[in-house]
Parts: structure tokens; sequence; C-alpha cells
């Protein structure tokens, strides 16, 4: 009987976890929408350059992240892309797994 009472608790924490994910998910999501949205309807140019210019902050991140590195520890502006690019991509994939079951797609 304690296994089962166990088993059950369990099963409902996973289930409530898996909800919260996916709202928080979800609202993430939303809320990117609204700043794109917003940046668009304010200036579609600064919002194009805008948009280009986190995508060279990002290719940069991306480059100093998969790189060999021959000195060991990056410093400065390097560290800042590479972090940037670390933060951006688990947030991409918790998106891609999580907001794929939301409704509101």
């Amino acid at each position: 009987m304690k296994r089962v009472g166990e088993g059950l608790v369990e099963a409902v924490g996973e289930a409530v976890a898996e909800v919260i994910l996916g709202l928080l998910a979800c609202v993430l999501f939303a809320c990117l929408v609204l700043i794109a949205h917003l940046g668009w309807s304010f200036s579609p140019r600064l919002t194009l350059a805008g948009a280009g210019l986190f995508s060279l902050l990002l290719a940069h991140g991306a480059w100093r992240t998969f790189r060999t590195a021959a000195k060991g520890r990056r410093r400065g502006f390097a560290a800042f892309t590479a972090g940037i690019f670390s933060v951006t991509a688990v947030t991409a994939l918790f998106l891609l797994f999580y907001a794929t079951g939301c409704d509101c797609l």
C-alpha cells in the first residue's frame, strides 16, 4: 500500500510539473511574439537591424563555443557572446520540447 501511494504521489507530481513547464513555455513564447510585434510596429528597419546584430552576436558566440580554444579560458567579449549563445540555445531547446504541446500554436 505504501509503494502504491508513493507511485501515485510521484505520478501526480510529474503531471503537475509538466503542466507548469508547458505553461511557462507558452508564456515565454507569447512574450517573444509580443516583443517582435511591438518592435515591428515601432520601426521595421530597426527591428531588422536588431535581429541582424543579434544574429551576428549568436554566430560569434557559436563560433567561440565550438571552436577549439588553444589558450583555455575565454575572456571579455568572447565569453559574453558564448554565454548569450548558450542561453539562447537552451531557451530554444526548452521551447522546442514544451511549446510544441501548447494549444496556442
